[in-house]
């Protein structure tokens, strides 16, 4: 197929159901919204299949004139003398898109905008068209698997997609990047505690002191890795002169607050924590009664002997269940089932903010306080709640008077929280990859095999018509259609959320995470790449300069990472009870023994007894439990607690070691806060060039704006001088001629 020379391209497309009632509500709607298009100075032209209506628009050179005089004016829009020429086809769109937006039709005295036509099928869909050179170059350089390895074209990104895509593939480049020493350091980490492996198995493969210390780390990594990542950004919003950029003061509306809302707003949010918070109680309770099943009724030896094991196993794959269903991305036309980001859109919508940006904000920060529930109230359950609220024998607590609540691994509720985060991010990160990829590529692909008697018929038409097709010339109808029906192919989207994994958090308990995030990232990039240049509809380009809210959510990210860090080593893991034992109530406490384990003895030390003869206790044993395998009657049984042998009191070590997980906590989070304080107050925002430069470049467009003031000064004195001299002639003249 011969090569074809970029044709004069649309803006816009608008899409309708054909029909053949010419007289239909619809119709006349339609109609009235194009008429006023074309009032508004905006070509239109319009193409017709067997079912679809295409209206194919693009803006003329005066608007985007006015556009550029807008931003010039504008104090919040950072104006430069280079920003002249060519309009690109990006800022068209975006001109374009936001005039069909705000075209509105009086219907029965109301007005009707774009997306409520949209909702009353007066129009199916809108998008803009890719550029196929443009697209290519992409697909090429950037958009395949084979460049997972090589950098991203980020400027070329951003002249196709907009800033606001080019800046998120920008952070997502950076945080990969940053995630490698922190991938290297955790396992080293990991293999650390495998050396412990032969000498004390498991109890030291996640509860050491590498542990410890790879938390610190990583907290003070997520606040080294946003302050450095401010840094990086600034040096290309700078570059592309968008520092100073504002939706919401280019884009002037009234605030309004409606406190009416905003009540009920907090009512709903709460009400959605809660049920996320009950589908946790309902893991929980699957989870212990599958341990109890498994345990009586199985068959495979191996599988009664693990019970508990696999009942976490099976808990985090329902885990992963509920996080996919409560997660999962749908438009609001298409998606008819209680989904996290369709409450978050409603929510949203019912607070009526006063531009498009405050929406998104309100948005992304409901949708991060769903996932982070989502995500994590199961695993806060493992960490902090799991094996200390179950009681002891003779008081065990019971689901219904029959089924016992679930005690930590033996070898620490450190190994329960490994097992159950490790299952949900392998879990997460595969099969959500590739669902993402072949659901829009299968997609596609049913909506291609519509469309084949275009291409079809465009391969005839080359010869014909488009084969001396000249660069800016128009190509035929049926290559027009075809293009129109290859991207009405695509799937739409209109949203895309930063990123789904929070590393840093619980990372003490599983110093793997940031591996599995780095490997993660790697395909991320690429498959985001692909979807967004070859399986979906051209975003529109959106202006940015920051990742917005999303500075604020890794904050909050950082900051309970800190807390939830300190809690886990505090709390979960066995650190502190070890230490305690070692300087207070080991064989070294004394501090005279020499060449002997400090350790000896701590397992029986973390052991209390229960009498069998007690009966409360012996009502927790089946008859058979009662004889030991050498026929043995069993007078007692050791339990993992702090507690008295004869009233099950906790004991005074209970509390000694309690007040040191305490204190150590409070240690903890206080000199990680002063490590993350030092970091950011040392690492500046914007590098000391970049903001030369910007000085550098105000005081070069002033220096033009007062040379085009001069000459304009110059061309009225010059105007003025030529008319007196014109005037003096004329006197001249009737003089003369008396």
């Amino acid at each position: 197929m011969p090569p074809v020379q970029p044709p004069l391209t649309f803006d816009y497309v608008l899409v309708a159901k054909s029909s053949d009632d010419e007289d239909s509500h619809l119709i006349r709607k339609q109609k009235a919204f194009i008429e006023i298009l074309r009032n508004k100075k905006l070509n239109v032209q319009k193409f017709r299949d067997e079912d679809k209506v295409f209206y194919c628009i693009r803006a003329p050179e005066k608007i985007f004139e006015t556009y550029r005089y807008l931003l010039k004016v504008s104090d919040a829009c950072n104006w430069s003398c280079e920003q002249q020429g060519s309009i690109p086809q990006s800022t068209r769109i975006r001109i374009v898109d936001f005039i069909l937006h705000h075209t509105c039709i009086n219907s029965e005295g109301v007005s009707e905008y774009l997306p409520d036509l949209m909702k009353k099928n007066v129009f199916e869909t809108h998008f803009c068209l890719h550029e196929k050179r443009e697209q290519k170059e992409l697909k090429q350089s950037w958009a395949r698997w084979s460049a997972c390895f090589k950098g991203q074209p980020i400027t070329n990104v951003r002249n196709y997609l907009g800033e606001k895509v080019a800046l998120y593939f920008l952070w997502l480049g950076w945080y990969t990047f940053l995630l490698i020493p922190a991938s290297v350091i955790g396992l080293i980490v990991f293999l650390y505690g495998l050396a412990f492996y032969n000498t004390s198995p498991l109890i030291l493969l996640f509860d050491n002191e590498g542990t410890v210390a790879f938390a610190m780390f990583m907290a003070v990594w997520a606040t080294v890795f946003l302050e450095f990542w401010k840094r990086h950004r600034s040096s290309y919003v700078s570059a592309w002169k968008v520092f100073d950029w504002s939706e919401e003061e280019c884009e002037p509306k009234m605030h309004r607050h409606s406190y009416l809302c905003s009540t009920m707003v907090l009512v709903l949010v709460t009400l959605m924590l809660l049920v996320i918070i009950g589908l946790t109680h309902v893991l929980v309770v699957c989870r212990v009664i599958a341990t109890v099943l498994l345990a009586e009724n199985s068959t495979w030896p191996v599988i009664t002997e693990n019970s508990q094991t696999v009942g976490v196993m099976l808990g985090a794959v329902l885990h992963y269940i509920t996080i996919t269903v409560m997660t999962r991305v749908k438009t609001p036309q298409t998606s008819h089932y209680l989904s996290e980001k369709k409450v978050a859109m409603k929510l949203s919508e019912i607070e009526n903010k006063h531009s498009h940006t405050a929406t998104e904000r309100s948005f992304t920060v409901k949708m991060f306080i769903f996932q982070f529930f989502t995500m994590f109230s199961s695993l806060i359950y493992t960490a902090f709640f799991l094996g200390r609220i179950n009681g002891h024998p003779g008081g065990y607590v019971r689901i219904s008077g029959k089924w016992r609540l679930e005690e930590c691994h033996p070898s620490g509720c450190l190994t329960d929280l490994f097992i159950q985060m490790s299952i949900i991010m392998v879990l997460k990160q595969t099969f959500n990859n590739i669902f993402e990829y072949a659901g829009p590529w299968f997609s596609r692909w049913l909506k291609r095999k519509k469309t084949q008697k275009f291409r079809r018929r465009c391969f005839k038409c080359y010869k014909k018509e488009c084969m001396n097709a000249k660069e800016g010339s128009e190509l035929c109808e049926n290559c027009k259609l075809e293009d129109l029906h290859r991207n009405y192919s695509l799937i739409q989207t209109d949203r895309f959320s930063l990123f789904n994994d929070f590393t840093t958090i619980f990372v003490a308990a599983f110093p793997l995470a940031p591996l599995l995030a780095l490997l993660n990232n790697i395909i991320e990039i690429r498959l985001d790449a692909i979807k967004m240049v070859s399986l979906e509809r051209r975003l529109v380009p959106t202006k940015a300069n920051d990742i917005g809210v999303w500075t604020d959510v890794l904050e909050a990210i950082g900051v309970l990472a800190v807390i939830a860090n300190g809690l886990v080593i505090g709390i979960s893991s066995d650190f502190i009870p070890r230490l305690v034992y070692q300087y207070l109530y080991g064989p070294c406490a004394s501090g005279s023994a020499t060449g002997i384990n400090c350790m000896v003895g701590y397992i029986n030390n973390t052991l209390s007894i229960a009498n069998i003869s007690d009966e409360k206790v012996r009502g927790d044993f089946k008859s058979d439990q009662m004889v030991t395998y050498s026929g043995i009657n069993v007078t007692h049984c050791s339990y993992r607690d702090y507690r008295s042998n004869e009233d099950f009191s906790l004991t005074n070590q209970f509390w000694v070691i309690l007040a040191a997980r305490l204190v150590f906590i409070i240690l903890f989070e206080h000199v990680v806060v002063i490590f993350k304080c030092v970091a950011s107050w040392f690492v500046p925002n914007s590098p000391l060039d970049v903001r030369n430069e910007r000085l550098y470049d105000k005081l070069r467009r002033l220096k033009e704006e007062l040379r085009a003031r001069k000459q304009d000064n110059f061309t009225k004195l010059h105007e003025n001088g030529n008319a007196k001299r014109s005037s003096k002639q004329k006197k001249a003249n009737k003089l003369n001629s008396m």
